[in-house]
């Protein structure tokens, strides 16, 4: 279970509290009007943001102190951040090695997360040779080499047409249920959350509030959410 208790997260002038508990395997879609603070929620829980007060822990080892990269926890941006100047392989075989220095068992392991994202055969292709679609299916597996109990995701797939958000969508789903991946997503689409969540916490009014079912969440927004949405958004 992810716990985060009496957190008071700041970026700036701003401050957001947070009191929350998270089961492991669930799927949440953190949602609510733009600037209210769902991006520096999971900036915090990777350790990206300061906690002023409070703790963070993860199935009772506490986070709050440690460094991003030793937080079991992997985060996708809406810039995917591959490198250039890397293949497509290289680029998600930084999930397994920083280093990119791979032993043969390695290698076979970075080809198989390429294939389960739907690249196979495109190994050697650098990102301006992908398209984005393709680039941020790069970025997923390496996340999935990452092997972290944690996914948090900032709209990677902000960018995509509707057909192919969708799809990305659905992969993520596919993988989490697969791994036991505990997901939060950050969604500023109804759609989106309602397709891969059903639970949902809605950050507003500097407070990322306790979780509630999706479908009902969004179906009888608070007022908050109701003015983001618009009232003929919600259904």
């Amino acid at each position: 279970m992810l716990k985060i208790r009496s957190c008071m997260i700041t970026n700036g002038a701003f401050k957001l509290h947070a009191d929350l508990d998270i089961e492991a395997a669930s799927s949440v879609a953190v949602i609510g009007p733009s600037g209210a603070g769902k991006s520096t929620l999971l900036e915090a829980i990777a350790g990206f943001r300061d906690i002023t007060d409070g703790r963070v822990s993860w199935n009772g080892h506490d986070l709050t102190n440690l460094a991003p990269g030793k937080r079991p926890i992997a985060m996708l941006f809406q810039d995917g951040n591959l490198f250039p100047h890397l293949t497509a392989e290289q680029n998600a075989a930084l999930g397994l090695r920083p280093s990119g220095k791979l032993s043969r068992a390695e290698h076979l392991q970075v080809k198989a997360a390429l294939e389960r994202v739907g690249l196979a055969g495109m190994e050697a292709r650098k990102p301006a040779h992908l398209s984005g679609g393709q680039q941020n299916r790069v970025a997923l597996a390496r996340v999935l080499l990452q092997h972290r109990d944690l996914l948090l995701l900032d709209e990677p797939f902000a960018a995509l047409g509707p057909a192919l958000k969708a799809e990305m969508l659905d992969l993520v789903a596919e993988l989490v249920a697969e791994t036991g991946t505990t997901l939060l997503m950050v969604s500023h689409d109804p759609q989106d959350a309602r397709r891969i969540t059903r639970k949902a916490l809605l950050v507003a009014d500097g407070t990322a509030h306790p979780l509630a079912d999706t479908t009902q969440l969004l179906n009888n927004p608070p007022p908050a959410l109701s003015a983001y949405l618009g009232t003929n958004q919600t259904h």
